[in-house]
């Protein structure tokens, strides 16, 4: 089992950016989910599942800073244009000295029931503090897309579910597999390049995979990992 791709998401819910070497820092790789979208009327983080327009917009990082292009080619340099686009007031915030307040639909396939909210881990804006790294294997992705399911790795090779438990060597770094990743409404919506709604997706991942895809992973030693590095799994 290899790295075939790694992925970087500056901005939470946002498209992010290829890399070929990631730095893997304690809380995750480095950049990864380190801005959000505050709404300051709620306190929110918002996420795709509450505002799916974010999924259409992108983020990289320059001089360790986040840069976001919308749909329509814009880079927005400020809250007031993030704000237009969306229609309503964000603030682009650093997720340093923060705790992430997030929100989420009680039913998987419907906007319109009730919500539940929770926090994250301190210093992050990923949504669990057991998912530090996320990882997949093609095996599990199949011929779906992998911008559906947001992952900083993709491995040659699977199946990932297995990995439960066990120590990760990649590269100079180690990772610690501690859970499945339950997936929500997020996979189902449509993004840039031709992903289409598709209420399949979660239909198939719920029935077959017991509503969860990809391994959440903590971080035991901070390294680099590469694009072809072999995976040694321990136990």
């Amino acid at each position: 089992m290899r790295v075939a791709e790694i992925w970087r998401y500056p901005v939470k819910s946002l498209q992010g950016e290829p890399l070929e070497t990631a730095s893997v820092a304690a809380s995750g790789l480095e950049g990864d989910r380190q801005w959000g979208l505050l709404d300051p009327a709620t306190g929110y983080v918002l996420t795709a599942r509450r505002e799916a327009r974010l999924l259409y917009a992108s983020a990289r990082l320059v001089d360790g800073a986040p840069v976001v292009t919308l749909d329509d080619g814009t880079v927005a340099t400020d809250d007031a244009t993030l704000s237009a686009w969306l229609g309503r007031p964000v603030q682009l915030v650093a997720a340093a000295g923060r705790v992430g307040r997030y929100e989420a639909s009680l039913d998987r396939y419907r906007d319109d029931a009730p919500w539940t909210s929770w926090e994250g881990p301190p210093g992050s804006f990923h949504d669990s503090g057991q998912t530090q790294v996320s990882l997949v294997s093609r095996d599990s992705l199949g011929a779906w897309d992998r911008r559906r399911f947001r992952f900083n790795v993709v491995l040659d090779g699977g199946p990932d579910a297995d990995l439960v438990g066990a120590s990760l060597q990649i590269g100079s770094a180690a990772l610690r597999v501690v859970k499945r990743i339950s997936r929500c409404v997020m996979t189902t919506r449509p993004q840039p390049g031709g992903i289409e709604r598709d209420l399949n997706v979660l239909r198939t991942i719920v029935a077959d995979m017991d509503g969860c895809m990809g391994i959440g992973t903590l971080v035991t030693t901070p390294g680099t990992v590469r694009v072809g590095d072999e995976v040694a799994v321990g136990w």
